[in-house]
């Protein structure tokens, strides 16, 4: 893995939606400190190179809907979702991508920042994929701030599922 080019939240100036997550990360025992990468990380793999990774452990928040409401999924930037197998285990019909503006209604975030179990916690499933990575990154609710977690933990604030939903 190659060196990250971040500074951890302690000395830097973070925003108070990302220090709001920082709260809800300790509190739940994550122990991963949200962090400013040095570049954009507007996209899976924006993210990945100011990690210091590569795509695979990028947990991206993506929230799908349908008729029983809105779902977020946590997945591995190297998978898309499967919306059939995301459907069966809601037993509901097919689940589409919401739109920036369902996404910041339904979480309270802008599309690509949407940090997990904040400030609503929606029904949420964890990509099983992400469980190759020893740590993984997730968003920490506004652009270019991400966090260092694992899998098993992304679970807890979310009170999520792990499930094979990528491919």
């Amino acid at each position: 893995m190659k060196r990250s080019h971040m500074a951890p939240h302690e000395g830097t100036s973070l925003p108070v939606r990302s220090m709001k997550v920082a709260r809800v990360l300790a509190s739940a025992g994550i122990a991963g400190e949200v962090r400013v990468p040095a570049e954009s990380t507007r996209r899976a793999a924006e993210a990945a190179s100011a990690s210091g990774c590569d795509v695979g452990p990028m947990a991206n928040s993506l929230v799908f809907i349908s008729d029983d409401g809105p779902v977020l999924v946590q997945n591995s930037g190297r998978r898309k979702v499967d919306t059939t197998a995301l459907a069966t285990w809601r037993g509901s019909g097919k689940r589409r991508r919401a739109t920036p503006e369902q996404v910041r209604q339904d979480t309270g975030q802008v599309i690509v920042g949407v940090a997990p179990g904040h400030p609503r916690a929606l029904p949420t499933v964890v990509d099983e994929a992400l469980t190759d990575y020893a740590q993984v990154w997730a968003a920490a609710r506004v652009l270019r701030r991400v966090f260092s977690t694992t899998a098993g933990e992304l679970l807890q604030p979310t009170g999520g599922l792990l499930l094979p939903v990528g491919r």
